[in-house]
C-alpha cells in the first residue's frame, strides 16, 4: 500500500530511500515494456542545493515490445514474463549490474478515486499529536475498498473551523480539526497477476505505483504541482491521469483509449497493415491540416496485396482526418472523468501531457481545445548517464519510477483492526472466486 505521510506523526515510516546502491524501475505497457537501472550518488558526492533528481546516475536502459499484455492488464503470463526478461536483461547487461527488485508502475485495474472526509473536537482548543490522531483513525477507519487494493492515499487539506488548505495545524489554536484525504485503489487481481509475472522473472516488487503519478514525478515543477496540475499519460492502450493539490495527489482514473487506438484507425481506414499504419502515423500522423495536405501523397501499401502495382497514393488529408477524430474522443473522455471525479476544481488550470502517444503532431491543440485549459508537453528531466533514446516522453514513467524510488512516499498503514479487516474481506473474495471457479469448471 502506497500512501503519502500525513503531518505531524512521523512514528509510521515507509520504505527508506536507499543510501547508496542501485534503485530499477519496470514500466510494463501495453506496447512497451522498460526498465531503467539507476545508481544513488553518496550524498557528499551532491551539492547543497542538488535535487533528488539530479543524484541519480542511468547505468541501464532496457526495452522491449510488450506481450501479453493487453490495456495495461497481464492476459498471458508466459508471453508476458519472457517480455519482462528480455527488458530487464538488456538493461542489466548494460549497467553490468544484477538487479533484484524493481519499482513497477500500474496502467491497468480500473482505477478509482474518492475523496473522505472527517471532522473532530479537539481536546483543549489548541491542537495536538493526539487531536491529529484521531482525526486520522476516525478518516481512515471510513476506507472500505471492499474487494479491491489500496494503491495510494493522500492527504488532500486539513480544516481548522472555518480555515481552510492549512497545512500544518499542528499547535494552532481552534475548536474543530478536519481532514480530507484521497483514497485510489485498483482491483486486487490485477496486482496479483502483475506481481504473478514479475515473481516469475525472478524479481521482487519494491513498490507499485500509478502511471501518472509516477510521471508526475519527473515531468513536472513543483511549482505546478503546488498550484495545481492535471498529468496525463498517454500510452499504447491507455490514457490516465492524476490530479494534484498543494503538493498532494487526490485523483486518478484511466480512459480505455491510447496511440494503438489511432494506429489500428488508420490501418482500417487506409487498408494497410499495423505495421505501416504505425510507420505513417510516426513520420507524416498529425492533428492539425494544413492547406498542402489536399496536395501531398502518401504511398500506401494495401493489405494482403504483392506487387508495386498494389500500392495506392492518397492525400495526406484523409491521414489527418482519421487521427483528429479518435484523439477528440480521447480528450472528450478525458474531460468528463475530470468533470464526474469531484476534484476538477482542485485540478487548476493546468495540464501536461507526456506518454509515447503524446508526441504525435497536434496532441497539444487538441487537448487545449476539449480541456479548455493550458496545455503543455512533458519531457522527462535530463539525469546523467540517460541515453538521447530515453529522453523522451515515451520514458516519463520509468524515469518518474526511479525518482519515486529515490523519494518514495512514506506509508502510513492503516489501523491494525482496520488493516485486518480489510485483510480478511479481500482473502474472502478469493476463495469465493476460487470455489465459483471450480464449481463452473
Amino acid at each position: 500500500m502506497t500512501v503519502v505521510q500525513f503531518q505531524g506523526k512521523n512514528t509510521t515510516r515507509g520504505p527508506a530511500a536507499p543510501k547508496g546502491g542501485v534503485i530499477a524501475a519496470l514500466d510494463i505497457g501495453s506496447t512497451k515494456i522498460s526498465c531503467l537501472i539507476a545508481e544513488v550518488a553518496p550524498a557528499k558526492h551532491r551539492t547543497s542545493d542538488s535535487e533528488d533528481k539530479s543524484s541519480l546516475k542511468i547505468l541501464g536502459v532496457g526495452h522491449q515490445l510488450s506481450r501479453g499484455i493487453r490495456a495495461g492488464a497481464i492476459v498471458n503470463v508466459d508471453e508476458a514474463e519472457r517480455a519482462i526478461r528480455l527488458a530487464v536483461d538488456a538493461a542489466e547487461r548494460m549497467a553490468q549490474r544484477t538487479i533484484t527488485e524493481v519499482y513497477v508502475n500500474v496502467s491497468g485495474g480500473r482505477p478509482q478515486s474518492r475523496l473522505y472526509t472527517w471532522s473532530e473536537k479537539t481536546a483543549t482548543g489548541l491542537v495536538s499529536p493526539r487531536d491529529m490522531d484521531t482525526v486520522l483513525n476516525g478518516l481512515l477507519n471510513q476506507v472500505d475498498p471492499g474487494r479491491r487494493s489500496i494503491l495510494h492515499l493522500a492527504p488532500v487539506q486539513y480544516h481548522l473551523d472555518d480555515a481552510k488548505g492549512v497545512k500544518e495545524p499542528l499547535g494552532m489554536y481552534g475548536e474543530t480539526l478536519s481532514l480530507e484525504l484521497g483514497v485510489v485503489t485498483v482491483e486486487t487481481p490485477h496486482l496479483r497477476n502483475l506481481t504473478l509475472a514479475i515473481e516469475r522473472a525472478h524479481l521482487a516488487i519494491a513498490g507499485f505505483v500509478m502511471s501518472p503519478y509516477a510521471a508526475a514525478r519527473s515531468v513536472i515543477a513543483e511549482d505546478e504541482k503546488a498550484l495545481g496540475v492535471t498529468v496525463v499519460d498517454m500510452g499504447g492502450a491507455t490514457t490516465s491521469f492524476a490530479i494534484f493539490h498543494e503538493n498532494h495527489l487526490v485523483s486518478a482514473d484511466i480512459v480505455p483509449l491510447g496511440g494503438q487506438h489511432i494506429t489500428n484507425d488508420i490501418a482500417r481506414g487506409l487498408s494497410t497493415t499495423i505495421a505501416h499504419a504505425e510507420r505513417m502515423k510516426t513520420l507524416w500522423g498529425s492533428a492539425l491540416a494544413s492547406q498542402t495536405d489536399e496536395r501531398e501523397m502518401i504511398a500506401v501499401p494495401l493489405l494482403g496485396e504483392r506487387g508495386v502495382d498494389t500500392v495506392q497514393q492518397v492525400p495526406k488529408s484523409m491521414l489527418t482526418g482519421i487521427i483528429r477524430p479518435r484523439l477528440e474522443e480521447i480528450f472528450e473522455m478525458l474531460r468528463d472523468k475530470i468533470e464526474t471525479s469531484g476534484t476538477a476544481h482542485l485540478a487548476g488550470r493546468r495540464v501536461v501531457i507526456t506518454g509515447g502517444a503524446s508526441q504525435l503532431n497536434g496532441v497539444r491543440e487538441v487537448a487545449s481545445q476539449w480541456l479548455d485549459r493550458q496545455v503543455r508537453l512533458g519531457t522527462p528531466a535530463h539525469q546523467a548517464g540517460m541515453p538521447e533514446s530515453a529522453h523522451t516522453p515515451g520514458f516519463a514513467v520509468c524515469a518518474g519510477l526511479l525518482n519515486y524510488g529515490l523519494k518514495p512516499d512514506p506509508h502510513y498503514a492503516l489501523p491494525k483492526a482496520k488493516a485486518d479487516e480489510v485483510e480478511r474481506a479481500q482473502h474472502g473474495y478469493v476463495r469465493r472466486m476460487g470455489r465459483w471457479i471450480a464449481d463452473s469448471f
